[in-house]
């Protein structure tokens, strides 16, 4: 009875898990946004084709630095509600009510973590210009 419990707790996980992974590009579709939004790391990476100005370089930093700072918060209460999932499935009986309480609580936090990533690549976008923008998107056409 044990172990069933344990591979369910396990597949719990995972599962709960998958939707964080899709957040961080390594799902089935690692581009919801099909090309319209550039990860900061991809702008840096090509900072000196993209000609970026200092304000735009500063920006850009403000933006991934307050992101990171929002989104740490979301996370560990991403992982309690992890943990809690977990551990009310060790119960027997499970309650199911308190599972899938601790499961909403998860994709909440899952969900303000997606939400913050997404206004952060909207702030960058916001921060380039139209040249620039079309140098970005030229990249991911090859």
């Amino acid at each position: 009875m044990k172990i069933v419990k344990n591979g369910i707790a396990v597949i719990a996980c995972l599962m709960l898990c998958a939707g964080f992974a899709m957040a961080q590009g390594r799902g089935k579709n690692p581009d919801p946004f099909k090309g319209k939004l550039f990860a900061p790391d991809l702008i840096l990476k090509n900072q000196d084709e993209l000609n970026l100005t200092k304000e735009q370089f500063t920006g850009i930093k403000a933006a991934v630095v307050q992101v990171q700072a929002n989104v740490a918060e979301h996370e560990w209460d991403l992982r309690e509600a992890y943990q809690k999932v977990l551990a009310a499935l060790d119960e027997d009986p499970i309650d199911e009510d308190i599972v899938l309480d601790y499961v909403n609580d998860a994709l909440l936090a899952e969900n303000q973590v997606k939400k913050q990533q997404v206004a952060m690549l909207i702030r960058l976008k916001n921060l380039l210009n139209e040249e620039q923008i079309a140098y970005l998107e030229s990249l991911r056409k090859d």
